[in-house]
């Protein structure tokens, strides 16, 4: 008598919950010789959990982190009871092989963020073999100045395929955006690519016949396209440099690099915290320009627009992004002078709490209030946003 072959996709979701829950699970199933090396890779970094829980440390508050990143199946994952030894070069070539990239990126993003295991960017045998990315590009930011001279040429190397990735992707989006400056004229040229399809319609609707549902063009209308006069425009960005902040300084310096030369458009690009320094000049280069930022310190928005108020040269041509939490640290009154000052002097004045890809807002919402009663723009937008908004601006 034959016997019935086992289904194994049970005795695979055993094995599947065990690597989830790990060691409280270690009676559900018997991990084969692959997914071992898995849990030994997660246990390296997520049994990081068990100690901190020893010590009375909040999870998710490492390094005075919230927890981003982490999501419910591994909360509270202890891993397996397999001893690990494993340097962080270890674990980063072993996570390489054993995961798809979708997962090495988000364990990374974890072992940097959420335990600040911080040789992943200041260990050159680490930065030889990492895959870049904007997580570890705010990594580097966050500590180039632990960094020696051979490492932070590594280091360089990392930011520089990040930022040029970042530039490849929102150069697109700029250029899309101001594509629109040009004006349909109406034109005798009958071509298909310039046929105008509202004003055709409009002019023929006379012509519809209900009972046929047909509508019969006599009269065909076409548009030809002729450049917008555009007048010279400043665009001033106002980037807070504090810790939290890094995510906007990164794609402000990308934004201000992707602006730069545009016609119609001068850009001038300044960082603050309790001191202002005027960055324009590496606008062209911003590898060098954030190599040259410095995270962290206090915030002092209120000198910032005042440094502001004096590069405008025509208000009512001017926009001034200021891109901070509005976390005013010296003086909140001074800040808001400044800004109503600029706003009655004719400039479009934005407050973006948030300039990346995510565009979600972390800030003081009092002050957000009160600057939008004095006219200010408040919220959060992406680079390519922030760049459709100039081009409105400059092209309306």
């Amino acid at each position: 008598m034959n016997a019935v072959p086992q289904d194994p996709e049970p005795a695979r979701a055993l094995e599947r919950w065990r690597m989830i829950l790990g060691t409280p699970a270690s009676e559900l199933a018997r991990l084969q010789s692959s997914d071992r090396s898995r849990d030994a890779a997660l246990q390296w970094l997520y049994g990081r959990d068990e100690e901190l829980a020893k010590r009375g440390v909040r999870k998710g508050g490492v390094g005075g982190g919230d927890g981003e990143g982490r999501s419910p199946d591994d909360a509270g994952r202890r891993g397996g009871s397999e001893d690990s030894v494993l340097t962080t070069v270890d674990w980063l070539e072993g996570i390489t092989k054993l995961f798809p990239k979708e997962t090495v990126e988000r364990l990374t993003r974890d072992a940097v963020e959420r335990y600040q295991i911080l040789d992943v960017v200041t260990d050159p045998r680490v930065l030889e073999r990492v895959e870049p990315s904007p997580t570890l590009l705010k990594a580097v930011l966050r500590t180039k100045h632990l960094m020696d001279p051979k490492v932070l040429e590594l280091a360089r190397k990392l930011v520089t395929a990040v930022v040029e990735e970042l530039m490849r992707r929102l150069a697109t989006e700029v250029r899309h955006a101001f594509s629109g400056t040009r004006l349909r004229r109406p034109s005798q040229v009958r071509l298909a690519r310039n046929f105008d399809v509202k004003r055709t319609l409009r002019g023929n609707l006379g012509h519809y016949q209900p009972e046929e549902r047909k509508l019969y063009i006599e009269d065909a209308h076409f548009f030809t396209r002729s450049r917008r006069r555009v007048d010279d425009w400043q665009v001033i960005l106002l980037v807070d440099q504090s810790g939290s902040m890094v995510s906007s300084v990164i794609h402000s310096a990308v934004t201000a690099a992707c602006l730069w030369g545009l016609p119609g458009v001068r850009t001038h690009l300044v960082a603050f915290d309790t001191s202002v320094v005027d960055l324009t000049r590496d606008v062209t280069d911003p590898v060098e320009l954030l190599m040259k930022v410095q995270l962290g310190g206090g915030t002092d928005i209120a000198q910032a627009v005042r440094y502001a108020g004096e590069l405008v040269e025509n208000p009512r041509r001017t926009i001034v992004v200021l891109i901070s939490d509005l976390y005013e640290g010296v003086s909140p009154a001074g800040m808001l002078r400044g800004v109503k000052s600029l706003i009655e002097q004719g400039c479009r004045f934005l407050a973006l709490c948030a300039l990346d890809e995510e565009a979600s807002p972390d800030f003081d919402r009092d002050m957000g209030q009160r600057l939008a009663d004095l006219g200010a723009y408040v919220g959060a937008m992406t680079p390519g946003e922030l760049a459709a908004f100039v081009a409105e601006a400059v092209n309306g």
